[in-house]
């Protein structure tokens, strides 16, 4: 995908990528997987600062032995796109760090179908909003799975 630089030097992709997000919430492995099979999605990306849960098959240690085996990749990003940050999220977004981790997050969703976690379902509650609205100024679409049969474009978030 070649990206092309707008008159604000913001990069724009050329063709339209799309980006799921998904929160985990309490739910069970089967009902999860499913909602990610229902978009047939391909990588999971852990986007938790902290990856655990009281949730035990939610755990990072858990969750990417069990997740490969449903046919789905993990991979973790807390580190440069996961929450809770001195000074707020919407600071924090302004970093180097997040930028670089916001490239990853779109490169890899080239290749894969891609789906970004955190522990919160509704994103209107979790800092995947301020991911999302990111990634829509970069021209990339957000889908937010919410349930079975239940998706909702950005405009949910806001």
């Amino acid at each position: 995908m070649k990206m092309q630089q707008t008159p604000t030097n913001t990069p724009k992709y050329d063709s339209r990528i799309t980006i799921w997000t998904i929160g985990h919430s309490n739910r069970s492995t089967e009902t999860f997987v499913s909602l990610l099979k229902e978009h047939e999605i391909k990588l999971l990306i852990d986007v938790r600062r902290f990856p655990t849960s009281k949730i035990e098959h939610f755990k990072k240690e858990e969750i990417e032995k069990w997740l490969p085996q449903y046919g789905i990749e993990y991979m973790f990003l807390g580190e440069e796109l996961g929450g809770y940050r001195r000074g707020g999220y919407q600071a924090y977004m302004k970093t180097k760090q997040f930028r670089e981790g916001m490239e990853k997050l779109i490169e890899v969703s080239k290749q894969n179908k891609a789906c970004i976690m955190c522990m919160e379902p509704n994103p209107k509650y979790c800092h995947r909003r301020f991911i999302s609205t990111y990634l829509e100024e970069k021209d990339v679409e957000v889908v937010h799975i919410l349930k079975k049969g239940q998706a909702s474009l950005l405009e949910f978030t806001r």
